[in-house]
Order: structure tokens, then sequence, then C-alpha cells
């Protein structure tokens, strides 16, 4: 139990943000740094995305998506040192991130019947607390009494920079940044404009910019966010 009475497994810390913000570097940090569970949700509409294009179902067939969200069987490793997706016993922890699946998981996670299911299983994961959840959605639709609800946003063209690092390295160009910007800002659009749990800044959220600081920074804010609340203890 921390110092102001409160137990921190039932603390539920709301992460969202567009891409290339920083949300899971930050939110493993902050899961790490008070011994909590951490969850990927944005990973869980990837994995049935992967599912959807290896079993050859249309990313725009609504129906056919829906129906594989409501049987496909995901489990989803909260360890934040060690994050997996498995699906239906296979390890899709790296196959979730190719550029396919990127390119697709727009579409999927937009399908009504897809939310609904995976929102769903994002609460139960969630339970009484104890856990980081990161996403789109978390502070507005899945988690809105959480904890503590961070709003991360960076500029973005550090967001563009960070992402085309991941995916390209030191190979990375102007071309590169060009369209990985190009993309993160369609996605955006395209996340905010779904019927089912747009993107949005919840409320009642904390924005914090990460543009001008390192990921040890906004974890160590997000932490005395919690101290000043009473949460954690200093």
């Amino acid at each position: 139990m921390s110092e102001s009475g409160r137990e921190p497994d039932r603390v539920v810390i709301a992460v969202d943000g567009p891409s290339g913000s920083g949300k899971s570097t930050v939110a493993r940090g902050v899961a790490r740094a008070l011994g909590l569970r951490y969850l990927d949700t944005g990973a869980m509409y990837r994995a049935i995305t992967w599912a959807a294009l290896q079993r050859g179902v249309d990313p725009a067939d609504g129906a056919a998506i829906g129906d594989l969200a409501t049987t496909v069987r995901l489990e989803m490793g909260t360890d934040p040192s060690a994050p997996s997706v498995s699906v239906d016993g296979t390890d899709a922890s790296v196959a979730i991130r190719t550029e396919a699946v990127t390119a697709a998981v727009s579409a999927v996670s937009a399908v009504p019947a897809v939310r609904t299911a995976m929102v769903r299983r994002q609460r139960e994961l969630i339970g009484s607390g104890g856990i980081v959840v990161e996403g789109r959605d978390i502070g507005t639709t899945v988690a809105p009494d959480a904890t503590l609800k961070i709003f991360l946003t960076a500029d973005p063209a550090a967001r563009a920079r960070r992402r085309g690092l991941e995916v390209a390295g030191e190979a990375l160009d102007a071309a590169v940044l060009d369209r990985t910007r190009e993309d993160l800002l369609r996605r955006d659009a395209a996340d905010a404009g779904r019927t089912a749990s747009p993107f949005t800044q919840a409320a009642d959220a904390i924005v914090v910019d990460s543009t001008d600081l390192g990921p040890d920074e906004v974890v160590a804010r997000v932490v005395e966010l919690l101290q000043v609340d009473g949460v954690v203890g200093e």
C-alpha cells in the first residue's frame, strides 16, 4: 500500500495519444517504475489485422472481420519488460509490427464489432487495476474512470522522426521521413473520424507534450502527477 493509503493494485493509468508520441515507451516505463502491469491495446487490433491477413480475410470486409474478432484467441502478456501477443497459440509479437499490418490496422480497428470485442477483452484484462494501459480510446471508452489519464502528444515532425527511425533505422532519409509523416497524419484522421470509439482526448486528461522531452523525463512527469494526487508515495 502507498504512503497515501491507496493500493497500487487498484491504480489504472490511461495513456492515450497519436502514433510516434512515445506512448509505448512511456507506458512501459511507468509500469516498471511502479511495479504495475502493462497493456498495449493497439497490439490487440494489430493482432486481429495480422490474423485477417494470414487467413486471406479482406480488411475492408466488416462482417468477416467482426466475426474473426469474436472467434480468434488472443493472449496478451502484461509484463512491461517483455510484453507479448499470442494469436490462437502462435506468438505474433513481432509479426504484428510489419508494414502490411500497419497499412491495414486502421480499417480493421474502425469496424464496430471489432471494437466492441476488443474493449470487452481489454476491460477483462484491466480487471480491478494495477495496470498502465496505452491506446487511443482508453480514457474516453475503455477506462473512463481511470485513476490518471494522460494524453501524450508531440509535434508531427518529431513523431515522424521517431517512427521513421523505428522502421528505417540509419537508412532514414528525407523521403522516408516525409512518407512517414503523411502516413501518421492519415492514420490520425482515419482514427479520429471512425464511428466507434473515435480517437480523441478525454476531457479530464492531462496533456503531456513529449516533443522536447526524453522518455525518462516523461515517465518521471507521470509518476510525479500520481504522487501529487496522492496515488503513490514519494
